[in-house]
């Protein structure tokens, strides 16, 4: 935990509590845990609960459920490219209008080739997955089973492929005004600058909330939880598992004795 708050008590609509899927309420690329999503429910009765992935808004449902739009008061899919609020469609960005078309396919061109000089245990398939407001690219495949993405995250941590295949990217297109973020556990997200999980929070300005509490697990530099994480405009909570992020909650928001800070 970065910084620490005065715990409250009382249902506060000023404060909003916001999450990270993978590793803070889930198990990376798993469906929530049906006590968690409870205890989500109890959460939004004293705070406002948003969440912010990375990730369309098609694989927030699967881990989440198909009902997590109307069940929490913000969804900001791609880091809020895509974002909805109280149950309601928002907004869109697109990632090709802001770069343009020659950029987009040099980086795609110049990623598919560079995996192919890659030796791995196991290669599967969508290597680079198109969103709205990012290229994914994972050098094994989004469509490995979970033992191969298990595989693959423990040689990851050996032989850092992810981070050298980013540092390359970063040398290649350098004053190009993209950013690379690893996170999860067999890919990397690649997005024009500034449009990491901070995007959403330029959304959030003008509903006046008076803290936004971000919970995240890749919170260290490089992760793509850091630049939310470490911003002046959120208070921060590094975790471990789902089962730290509702210990943090309980101790903020739950514990008796506590009382609205001013």
């Amino acid at each position: 935990q970065r910084r620490t708050w005065d715990k409250m008590a009382a249902a506060d609509g000023d404060v909003l509590c916001l999450f990270d899927v993978d590793g803070t309420l889930t198990q990376a690329r798993q469906r929530i845990e049906p006590h968690m999503a409870e205890f989500l429910q109890r959460l939004r009765a004293r705070v406002r609960v948003g969440i912010v992935s990375g990730s369309d808004v098609d694989k927030i449902k699967e881990q989440l459920g198909g009902d997590v739009i109307s069940k929490a008061d913000y969804v900001f899919a791609e880091n809020g490219l895509v974002a909805y609020k109280d149950g309601h469609f928002l907004k869109k960005q697109s990632i090709q209008e802001h770069m343009g078309e020659e950029v987009l396919e040099n980086l795609i061109n110049y990623s598919l080739n560079y995996m192919a000089r890659i030796k791995l245990p196991k290669k599967r398939g969508t290597f680079i997955e198109f969103r709205n407001g990012m290229l994914n690219i994972s050098p094994i495949g989004r469509s490995c089973s979970q033992e191969e993405r298990i595989e693959f995250f423990e040689l990851d941590k050996e032989e850092k492929i992810r981070e050298k295949f980013v540092a390359d990217l970063q040398k290649e297109f350098a004053g190009k005004g993209l950013t690379f973020s690893i996170g999860g556990q067999i890919s990397f997200d690649v997005f024009p600058d500034g449009w990491d999980k901070r995007y959403c929070l330029g959304i959030l300005e003008g509903d006046n909330l008076k803290a936004i509490h971000f919970f995240g697990d890749k919170t260290s530099p490089g992760g793509n939880d850091y630049e939310i994480y470490s911003d002046p405009r959120t208070i921060g909570h590094s975790v471990t598992c789902p089962a730290d992020t509702q210990r943090i909650c309980e101790e903020l928001f739950f514990n008796s004795g506590t009382s609205n800070p001013s």
